[in-house]
């Protein structure tokens, strides 16, 4: 029996692409059955493209100066998506939030990942939320996009303890090990054909 045909992956990044090395890590290990068709930046000096081109990766910068509003932003970024024939999008901390003409471009074909138990503690400062809170486990989710503000269905989570000295960097480092540990997973999920989105459910085939 043949092998699969890879999945073809754009990941968007704003920054330094720590979840971005660890796609690529796992891809040239052959963990997952993926390869990143492009990685696009809204900023021109995030890191992430540097690493990414040290692999050869073709790097697009799509800044947002150029367009009238969020949604005509996007309706270009599906553009190059689509030139590029990518099947699944990742999100690795790109600021900028989709609109419904992202979204419903690639419904149940974008994944993000969120630094605190989803529902809890959606949006920004996650981990700020969860110490002031007072809670005892915090942890990170990895979700598809829906139209909400990190409301779309549940991949993966995984939990860390919050511990009496913590502060939001501590916090933040702790979860992030988690982060580099169950994103690659959920995305060699999706690449193995395991995932099936029933309503709000995320079923993942054995």
């Amino acid at each position: 029996m043949a092998d699969a045909v890879p999945v073809r992956l754009a990941v968007l990044v704003s920054g330094n692409g720590t979840n971005l090395q660890a796609f690529i890590d796992h891809i040239e290990s052959h963990e997952i059955n993926g390869r990143i068709a492009c990685v696009v930046s809204n900023k021109r000096d995030a890191f992430a493209l540097k690493r990414a081109e040290q692999y050869g990766i073709p790097t697009i910068v799509h800044e947002s100066g150029a367009y009238a509003d969020r949604r005509d932003y996007d309706a270009a970024l599906v553009a190059i998506l689509r030139n590029h024939d990518v099947q699944l999008i990742v999100l690795a901390g790109f600021m900028r939030i989709l609109t419904d003409v992202m979204v419903d471009a690639f419904p149940h074909a974008i994944m993000n990942i969120h630094p605190a138990l989803l529902p809890a503690f959606p949006g920004l400062h996650a981990q700020k939320q969860a110490l002031d809170y007072g809670v005892r486990f915090a942890g990170c989710t990895v979700h598809f996009v829906d139209r909400g503000t990190d409301t779309g269905p549940i991949i993966l989570q995984a939990v860390v303890p919050v511990f009496e000295n913590d502060s939001e960097e501590t916090l933040a480092a702790r979860i992030q090990q988690e982060e580099h540990r169950i994103y690659p997973e959920a995305v060699r999920l999706f690449c193995a054909g395991k995932i099936c989105v029933d309503g709000r459910r995320v079923r993942v085939s054995p």
